[in-house]
């Protein structure tokens, strides 16, 4: 069977990669994974005509990936598009915050995305696609989001890497880079009243687009995906010029 396994799926832009996989007539049916077994059923319904299985599962515990694991044993599906969306921030100096929150972003960012990956990659063939979610935060560190844009970084690295090294079994890797979109992530940042001049004063990028976008450069076996014109002129100057002149730019 022929499926796609998305992450962070209940909301967001997980959400719309869902929609967007679900008119994909190649792929017979979605694993969308997230914490929310409400949300993923509710979501399941949305996407008729498509089946779905709802994988309750919380990427930052260790035994979700043998949970991961016995379904993929059990079904032994062909996973045709991987895509490794789920992902948290948050806003605030690193003096100041909470410990565990700072090491769950590195388990869902980097953990997750490296585990769930290397686990399908066995169920996956020529022509097949893995789509990893990173962040124009990965252009250059971020002050104040200092953690995230450090995971982040690790997930384009990972993803230009992993792209060369499945170059010869024709599975091809895209990195995403959106800017800030309006969806939950923003509550959950606590960058909502937070004061942040970036987040304040950036333009927004749409997920629906993002999502729709993404995907098709995927399949046109492209390797990279920012959108906006702001975004993409940030990611030149981030490779030209020293990240401590950058950082004085990019602080949230």
């Amino acid at each position: 069977m022929n499926i796609a396994v998305i992450t962070g799926a209940s909301s967001g832009l997980g959400m719309e990669y869902a929609r967007q996989v679900a008119t994909l007539s190649e792929i017979e049916e979605i694993w969308l994974i997230a914490r929310s077994t409400e949300k993923l059923n509710q979501l399941a319904y949305s996407l008729s005509g498509k089946a779905c299985r709802c994988l309750t599962l919380d990427l930052q515990k260790a035994e979700c990936y043998e949970e991961y694991q016995k379904q993929l044993t059990a079904a032994k599906p062909n996973i045709r598009l991987l895509i490794n969306n789920a992902g948290f921030g948050k806003i605030g100096k690193v003096f100041d915050a909470d410990s565990a929150e700072q090491a769950g972003m590195i388990d869902v960012n980097c953990r997750a995305l490296t585990v769930i990956t290397t686990l399908s990659l066995p169920y996956m063939s020529k022509g097949s696609g893995i789509l990893n979610v990173s962040s124009i935060a990965s252009f250059a560190p971020t002050p104040r989001m200092t953690v995230y844009s450090a995971t982040k970084a690790y997930v384009a690295a990972f993803s230009k890497a992993l792209r060369e090294e499945l170059r010869s079994r024709k599975i091809q890797v895209l990195t995403v880079c959106p800017g800030p979109m309006a969806t939950p992530f923003l509550e959950t940042a606590n960058i909502i009243g937070s004061h942040s001049p970036a987040f304040e004063n950036l333009p927004y990028c749409q997920p629906q687009q993002v999502a729709t976008r993404s995907l098709h450069r995927l399949l046109r076996g492209k390797g990279f995906y920012t959108n906006r014109f702001i975004y993409k002129f940030y990611r030149v100057i981030a490779k030209i010029f020293p990240h401590n002149w950058v950082m004085k730019f990019s602080k949230t």
